[in-house]
């Protein structure tokens, strides 16, 4: 991949992930200053390499999971470009904190998670699974088709248990629509944030969205989430 190549990959995802519609070469030319033609055939190079694909209404280029997949990779270092998500938890730190509170922190943390991302927000507390937002998340246009609805439920319903057996190590965990470990063929993205507490010795915090997501900003808010959490509670 060339630099301009990732760059050109990485807008489309930006911009696909604002209006969720498929990114045209004449709004790539502007923004990079360069002809249509250019940028038609540097798309053309993406899509041999799996990483766009064209939807056959459309004359613009979506990204597919190989896409996203490199994209995520591509970033580190990320930093949380907001902190009210952790407004409501902060409140609640005043000294040791007891089960009831924990959980609450928790819960409000999600919450928060659901504002900023319209995303499904969810925790595991005490070995349970908290979920929130799903008015929010099925207003999207991915979730218009009651197939996706039912892949969305499927992933929820088998999600605890997994959870519990797989227990990812990572700090911060990525899983984007066909690497779902639920629902290989998934439309979703699952993105969650390992954190350590006195309780149950680990939870879980995180988001479940389509595959259309704002990463590197998502990322860094799941994150930043996890590691407040976990210097909350020890």
């Amino acid at each position: 991949m060339t630099e301009r190549q990732t760059q050109i990959l990485a807008t489309i995802i930006e911009q696909y992930a604002e209006v969720a519609a498929p990114v045209g070469s004449v709004t790539l030319a502007k923004l990079f200053g360069v002809s249509s033609a250019t940028i038609r055939a540097e798309m053309a190079r993406l899509e041999e390499m799996g990483l766009i694909a064209q939807p056959h209404t459309s004359a613009g280029r979506v990204p597919t999971d190989h896409g996203y997949r490199f994209y995520v990779n591509q970033l580190s270092g990320v930093e949380a470009t907001e902190s009210a998500s952790l407004r409501n938890t902060n409140k609640l730190k005043s000294g040791a904190m007891d089960s009831s509170q924990s959980a609450m922190a928790i819960r409000s943390a999600v919450e928060s998670l659901v504002s900023l991302t319209q995303n499904v927000g969810l925790a595991t507390i005490d070995g349970q699974l908290y979920l929130s937002g799903f008015a929010p998340l099925f207003t999207q246009p991915e979730f218009a088709r009651s197939e996706a609805v039912n892949e969305v439920a499927k992933l929820l319903d088998n999600l605890e248990p997994w959870l519990l057996s797989a227990a990812p190590n990572e700090p911060l965990s990525v899983y984007i629509g066909h690497e779902n470990p639920i629902d290989r063929t998934s439309v979703c993205t699952l993105i969650i944030s390992r954190f350590g507490s006195p309780y149950d010795g680990h939870g879980y915090i995180g988001v479940l969205g389509p595959t259309r997501q704002s990463y590197a900003r998502v990322m860094a808010l799941v994150q930043q989430t996890g590691q407040a959490l976990e210097s909350m509670l020890d």
